[in-house]
């Protein structure tokens, strides 16, 4: 049972909490995780990012569907510093949506990787979508495929206006990791001066101060921040468009801490992130090996709709297809929580400026949309094989180069996260400009009309799976196999 906005509701949890436990873990060690299906639903436990053997991977390639009642032993090891996160792998639009995330801290075996900080604070990202009391998802079968689903109600580390305590002078490191279904999130802390120092895999090459760090679904982000004095700093959602606050650090004078402050000024080379790196330089500036691109097909009353789209039948055509009120007022002139109209054309191939669709910009077609009806696609560029159909095998050891496109005249052009099962991965180049300052990744945000590419690391043998992270787009088809032998 959890209180959202003083209503009460049934949701999901691991060990009886939104989020799961965090569990932190020694680099290098093993763990054993005793896994219980006590819900009513199928489910597996997909530990995200961790370069585990195969067999425990918790995904569709390496385990059938746990029924309820099942259990299951998970022995994961973990070779690798960083922030990971363990959520379901079936119907992760609905399970995940209803709180099945927690996150795997894995402690530096080097003393000196991090900085020296008074607290670290792990922060899921989140969003859910309530309407008229009730939490709007469906048991049944995925809906909201097209852009995916975005909520209308923020909630980090499971609550709505999360509020944390800390002390004048602190230095706090914040765990960050984007949980939700589909919206991308620029998390930021008001007021206060902010230091980037890693994401998914572990620590960047060099620290970097920011404003702001872009997330798409299931991006980590390591930040630290200096709380220099008393008072109250936001949280926040920092879109080009609008600035939501998520919530609240309070810093009081309490209690004196030892500060950091000095070492927080400094901005590190960290010599083991680029010692990581350095082995797989000579491959860089090859030509990719694979290239894949994202689209979207779709289908009956999908299409209908989209032909109607621009005419003056498009409110009446709305009625009847969705099966509920839709009047010119609500589809024909609706204004967007960024404050952009929404007009009778809804233009289905024109990218967003920055590719990234910080919003539900398309609200009467994503709420109609069911994994029936759109069908999105990865296509493999050189072959024309398409998600699941895609066969790709590659040699332990022999870095992958792959160029992902996302395509700017798919029916619906919208960023999307991409993630690699049981690899960690370089991010090379952004759409022509190479990145100067590396981190390992296990999933990349591609905006619509730009190309992202990666470099893999296939060290870790066994059957695995790529995808996009966003949930609806996962239900409608967004995946493939690949294997390391």
């Amino acid at each position: 049972q959890k209180e959202i906005g003083g209503k009460t509701y049934r949701m999901l949890a691991y060990n009886g909490s939104i989020p799961g436990p965090p569990i932190k873990v020694p680099q290098g060690a093993e763990v054993t995780v005793n896994f219980t299906n006590a819900t009513n639903m199928k489910t597996l436990l997909h530990s995200h990012g961790v370069r585990m053997d195969n067999p425990f991977d918790g995904s569709q390639t390496t385990k059938k569907e746990m029924e309820p009642g099942e259990t299951f032993v998970y022995k994961l090891k973990f070779p690798d510093a960083g922030v990971y996160w363990y959520h379901p792998h079936v119907r992760e639009d609905y399970e995940q949506e209803l709180g099945l995330y927690g996150n795997f801290l894995v402690v530096p075996s080097d003393k000196t990787y991090w900085n020296p900080v008074n607290r670290e604070i792990p922060l899921f990202l989140d969003d859910i979508l309530i309407e008229e009391g009730q939490i709007r998802l469906d048991k049944d079968g995925a809906d909201r495929t097209l852009m995916g689903r975005y909520g209308n109600v923020f909630l980090v580390n499971g609550e709505e206006n999360y509020t944390l305590q800390a002390n004048r002078g602190e230095v706090v490191r914040f765990y960050v990791t984007n949980a939700a279904n589909a919206r991308p999130f620029r998390f930021a802390i008001g007021g206060a001066k902010t230091k980037l120092v890693g994401a998914d895999g572990g620590a960047y090459e060099r620290e970097t101060w920011t404003d702001g760090v872009t997330l798409g679904p299931s991006e980590r982000a390591v930040v630290e921040v200096l709380f220099p004095s008393a008072g109250s700093y936001a949280i926040q959602n920092k879109t080009p468009d609008r600035t939501y606050a998520l919530g609240t650090v309070i810093v009081s004078d309490d209690a004196p801490v030892a500060s950091y402050a000095k070492e927080f000024e400094t901005l590190r080379t960290n010599a083991a992130a680029v010692q990581s790196v350095d082995p797989y330089r000579k491959h860089f500036d090859r030509a990719p090996d694979k290239r894949l691109a994202f689209t979207v097909s779709m289908g009956g009353q999908m299409m209908q709709m989209q032909g109607m789209m621009g005419s003056a039948s498009a409110p009446a055509a709305a009625e009847a297809l969705v099966g509920k009120e839709a009047t010119a007022d609500r589809y024909g002139g609706h204004m967007m929580p960024n404050g952009q109209m929404m007009g009778n054309s809804m233009m289905m191939g024109t990218p967003s400026p920055d590719g990234i669709e910080w919003e539900d910009t398309n609200q009467m077609m994503n709420e109609m949309s069911d994994a029936d009806m759109v069908k999105w696609n990865i296509v493999d560029q050189d072959t024309g094989k398409m998600n699941m159909d895609i066969d790709w095998s590659f040699k332990r050891g022999e870095p992958v180069k792959i160029r992902l496109f996302n395509d700017p005249t798919s029916m619906h052009p919208m960023q999307h996260p991409i993630h690699f099962h049981g690899q960690r991965f370089l991010v090379l180049d952004r759409n022509g400009t190479k990145e100067t300052n590396l981190v390992w990744k296990d999933t990349v945000l591609v905006p619509a009309g730009e190309y992202v590419d990666i470099l893999l690391d296939v060290s870790n043998p066994g059957t695995w799976m790529a995808h996009c992270h966003i949930a609806e787009h996962l239900e409608a088809g967004m995946m493939f196999g690949f294997r390391v032998e």
